[in-house]
């Protein structure tokens, strides 16, 4: 494992030890640097594992990066077997299709390498292999009765920041909502954030997950429930993703800014965990349930439009012009063109009369609870409004 760690690269930032090396984030431990998935199977025996399952998906396997992990797996003695059948936005049946699979298996330990769909699989697997049901069982918050399996989180994009924490956002399978299952139990022991894993994705994926990150460093800092913690998080994360998105799209072997933007998203994760998400995230959802734009390109399109909202409260105002010395919508704005995602609603196919369905559906998101200003379906209408 090469010998670089998180104080390398946020030693000139201006936060304490204790935020840059995740202090606050129990019972996660964060491994980060170059090649520190090659001790993946050390750690594993720590735990006393025998028989892991690995959740992936097809792309990694082509990545290669499966071989690594198997072969750490395989010095420390540990039998693997691997469910590579994850699918961008798991719903409840792709969740229980693993959990059935790893209980046909008797395995000890899980571990969930790929991007947020992969993490989110695993552990909502995990739900259900150790305390049964359905994943609508366990929407909201502590809803499971059991300790779960050991989980490790092997992030290959700098995105969701799922690794950092311990909610499994699962899609209903018949309504397509998006469920929010969180139980500490869940949560990844250990976080493996190796910047090498992120070089191999395709460019376009490398932008969404960076608009999908910084958007969750700005619509954390703000709700209802943050903290003064949870603001140091969403503070750092927003720095490093800002001053790195640029250089990850014209250099993507910058391992430099691959550092940046995987180290970003994982702080941003951790401030999630701390605080909450927002409006964004609320409209976003149904666009993807409707008309399946990505995500990242989603929450992005929307953000801009919800910072705008948000400023009309003098505080969230202030706090928004704290964290950049030019308007935090027309930087998001850049960062969307960097990105080339287009950014007007009738580009994706969505006319005036699919707004008020739309709207309906945002107001519904849980996320939407914690905007520091309240949205109601009216206020959702004249955010895709603005968007169109």
């Amino acid at each position: 494992m090469t010998n670089v760690d998180v104080y390398d690269v946020c030693n000139d930032l201006d936060f304490s030890k204790d935020i840059i090396n995740f202090a606050h984030l129990s019972p996660t431990d964060v491994i980060f640097g170059p090649n520190c998935v090659r001790i993946i199977g050390e750690k594993a025996k720590d735990f006393n594992a025998t028989k892991a399952l690995i959740v992936t998906d097809s792309g990694i396997l082509i990545a290669g990066h499966l071989d690594v992990v198997l072969e750490s797996m395989r010095l420390a003695n540990i039998e693997c077997v691997v469910y590579s059948e994850v699918t961008e936005n798991p719903t409840s049946s792709d969740v229980n299709d693993c959990a059935i699979f790893a209980k046909s298996n008797s395995v000890d330990l899980i571990l969930g390498l790929g991007g947020g769909s992969s993490l989110d699989t695993a552990k909502g697997a995990n739900f259900i292999i150790t305390n049964g049901g359905e994943m609508k069982d366990y929407r909201g918050i502590d809803k499971a009765s059991n300790d779960m399996l050991p989980f490790f989180a092997v992030p290959t994009t700098a995105g969701t920041g799922s690794e950092c924490q311990s909610f499994a956002i699962i899609s209903d399978n018949h309504t397509h909502e998006k469920m929010a299952c969180g139980d500490k139990r869940a949560a990844a022991k250990i976080a493996f954030l190796d910047p090498l894993l992120t070089t191999t994705q395709p460019l376009k994926i490398t932008a969404q997950t960076g608009i999908d990150a910084i958007s969750h460093s700005i619509e954390s800092l703000v709700t209802k429930t943050k903290t003064d913690v949870s603001e140091q998080y969403s503070r750092l994360a927003f720095k490093l993703i800002n001053r790195s998105f640029e250089n990850v799209i014209k250099d993507p072997e910058n391992i430099n800014a691959r550092s940046d933007m995987l180290l970003g998203a994982a702080y941003a994760g951790t401030a999630i965990e701390c605080s909450m998400l927002g409006a964004a995230h609320a409209a976003a959802n149904p666009l993807t349930a409707k008309f399946s734009i990505p995500h990242g390109v989603a929450v992005g399109l929307m953000l801009p439009h919800v910072i705008k909202y948000n400023s009309l409260d003098n505080e969230v105002a202030r706090v928004y012009g704290s964290l950049i010395d030019q308007c935090l919508s027309e930087r998001v704005l850049e960062l969307l063109n960097i990105a080339k995602i287009k950014v007007s609603l009738r580009e994706y196919g969505i006319s005036d009369n699919d707004l008020s369905g739309l709207s309906d559906a945002a107001a519904t998101q849980w996320t939407g609870n914690f905007n520091p200003r309240s949205v109601i379906a009216d206020d959702f209408l004249a955010l895709y409004k603005s968007a169109l």
